[in-house]
């Protein structure tokens, strides 16, 4: 499922500012970290388009005085972070000491969290605008399509990135293709940075993953083409065939689409399925240990409620909107609620976007999911909610040993907002990703305008 108003786009002067700090050249350290991710056990050569991400240049940098969320739960009040060299160096309350050299940053009446992560978007591949040339998310040519890789159709200059990262303090997410396929392909996880290719943002080390999608969108495609699969029955009949096909592959003569499934098969892809009724998640877990590999998550879950003790017993996450349901059959059951009880039962609650413009406001869906526990006696912590746009997306995608959460040597991706993050007031004030600040609301020049934008102030220049 996805819906996208798309507004004009490209990376602009800016942007192209920011650019030439960086750099697209090759960083050994990244290009081994993906080649470890992709090669595996598959059979298939080295990553072909590794990582060539460097982070931008950033100085020594104290936040004080700020109410800081850890996004691992813990909560400061008058707290301190620093971080440097791209990294976080500390975190504590008012008696840390500030090094020496360590530009001071007043957030007396702020709130610093991690850099928020968007487990699932389409950035990049249904770029703005949004018009058919555009539309490369979906290979809806067969019902499995695991050949394809998102980050073949992602094109950088989609301003929808600069607007995550401004509105929304988006520091890293992941960009899955399409909903039609019961194997859609591989997705691939991006550091939110201006960059002129696709190879430039690829965070570093991140493992690829598997979009699978359950019900009513592999079923409607192809069953209205007079194909298999027409039912749900259909959709499971040909996922397992395709894995027992994958189990046969021996990577002697290279298959793109059975090296992601060996990939998946051999624990190095994680399989993110985007499925909405609580019955049929059960029984693709099901398919899953019939078949040897494990779901990392189910997107769009919209009745994960029902199963929270399964899916607490599997240590399957559940990354779903705040109120976002009824627009189909599949989607009829949800409940504003749902977050809140898959938190209370245990399970991992992460919050999604699949929007281009949702994506800039996941803070405030993530407080509307508190919100609606609240109202069914379900009180859980702002810090704790906080968990649920940084480190639990980590975990699921992956990368929670990198960021997601502020703890001494990690990412330095931190957002300083210039209110508490669950108020629907508050806005990101300063964004660094790796410890270079990319956006400061206060700074119009810190704010990349895309060629698309330019000369044009409703579509975001505003310079």
């Amino acid at each position: 499922m996805k819906r996208f108003h798309r507004l004009a786009v490209g990376v602009g002067l800016a942007s192209l500012a920011l650019a030439g700090c960086a750099t697209t050249g090759s960083s050994d350290a990244a290009s081994a970290s993906d080649t470890k991710a992709t090669r595996g056990r598959s059979g298939a050569d080295p990553a072909p388009y590794a990582s060539t991400y460097k982070p931008y240049p950033g100085v020594p940098t104290a936040l004080v005085g700020a109410t800081v969320y850890d996004g691992a739960g813990g909560e400061i009040r008058d707290g301190i972070v620093l971080f440097a060299d791209g990294k976080v160096v500390g975190i504590g309350d008012a008696s840390l000491t500030v090094p020496a050299g360590y530009t001071r940053i007043d957030g007396t009446g702020k709130f610093v969290t991690p850099g928020i992560i968007d487990i699932h978007s389409h950035l990049g591949d249904y770029p703005t605008p949004s018009v058919q040339a555009h539309s490369d998310g979906n290979e809806a040519t067969s019902p499995t399509t695991p050949e394809v890789w998102a980050e073949h159709s992602v094109w950088p200059q989609d301003p929808g990135f600069t607007r995550a990262l401004a509105n929304g303090g988006v520091t890293a997410l992941q960009i899955l293709p399409g909903s039609a396929n019961l194997m859609g392909g591989r997705s691939v996880t991006l550091k939110n940075v201006p960059s002129r290719t696709v190879q430039g943002m690829k965070f570093p080390g991140a493992p690829y993953g598997l979009k699978m999608a359950c019900g009513e969108n592999p079923k409607r495609v192809y069953g209205s083409r007079g194909r298999m699969p027409s039912t749900r029955m259909g959709n499971f009949a040909v996922n397992r065939q395709t894995w027992l096909d994958a189990k046969e592959y021996d990577g002697k003569r290279r298959d793109l689409a059975k090296e992601t499934l060996k990939g998946v098969l051999d624990g190095e892809i994680l399989v993110h399925n985007h499925c909405y009724r609580a019955d049929e998640m059960a029984l693709v877990m099901d398919m899953a240990k019939e078949m040897g590999y494990k779901v990392t998550a189910f997107h769009h879950a919209v009745e994960s409620y029902k199963i929270g003790d399964l899916l607490r017993e599997n240590e399957v996450c559940s990354a779903v909107w705040a109120d976002w349901y009824g627009f189909k059959m599949e989607a009829y059951d949800g409940i504003p609620q749902n977050a809140a009880l898959i938190h209370n039962q245990g399970a991992c609650v992460i919050i999604h976007s699949d929007d281009a413009n949702g994506i800039q406001r996941l803070n405030q869906e993530a407080a509307k999911a508190q919100a609606a526990g609240r109202r069914i006696g379900i009180d859980i912590a702002d810090h704790n909610v906080i968990s649920w746009i940084t480190l639990n997306a980590a975990k699921a995608m992956g990368i929670a040993d990198l960021t997601g959460s502020l703890e001494a040597g990690k990412m330095a991706d931190v957002v300083l907002w210039n209110g508490d993050p669950l108020s629907v007031y508050s806005r990101p004030e300063k964004v660094w990703v790796d410890g270079a600040l990319l956006f400061d609301a206060m700074d119009s020049k810190r704010r990349p305008v895309s060629d698309f934008e330019l000369g044009q102030p409703g579509e975001g220049d505003v310079k």
